[in-house]
């Protein structure tokens, strides 16, 4: 009876980790134990990068919007407080968007949100 190894198993797992690890400098993307730390590495912090990634996009929303409200005479979170009672329901990325590329929409968003606003 012949004797049985796992090599095509362990062939594909090795040459599935120096696939992803085509471009890494050096060692890392041609040798095996090498390529296998700089992989898990990168996976930690892909896995852990695509979840920051939401709360900095928000936060550079934030910052944009207050930055655009300020010569306007109105802050964030006030703005923020008017489109609620105004019933405009409308996101920081797009708000954010208008800022940036169409002032005069953006303008008129926050006049109504000041109206809202008034007792």
């Amino acid at each position: 009876m012949p004797r049985v190894t796992n090599g095509p198993a362990t062939r594909a797992r090795r040459k599935r980790t120096l696939k992803l690890a085509k471009g890494y400098f050096g060692n890392k993307s041609r040798l095996y134990t090498h390529a296998r730390e700089a992989v898990e590495r990168a996976q930690k912090y892909a896995y852990r990068d695509r979840r920051t990634k939401k709360r900095e996009f928000r936060s550079l929303w934030i910052v944009r919007l207050n930055a655009a409200c300020r010569p306007l005479e109105i802050t964030y979170s006030r703005l923020v407080y008017g489109l609620k009672k105004a019933g405009i329901i409308i996101d920081r990325k797009n708000l954010s968007e208008l800022a940036i590329h169409d002032v005069p929409a953006f303008e008129a968003i926050v006049a109504k949100a000041k109206l809202a606003l008034l007792p």
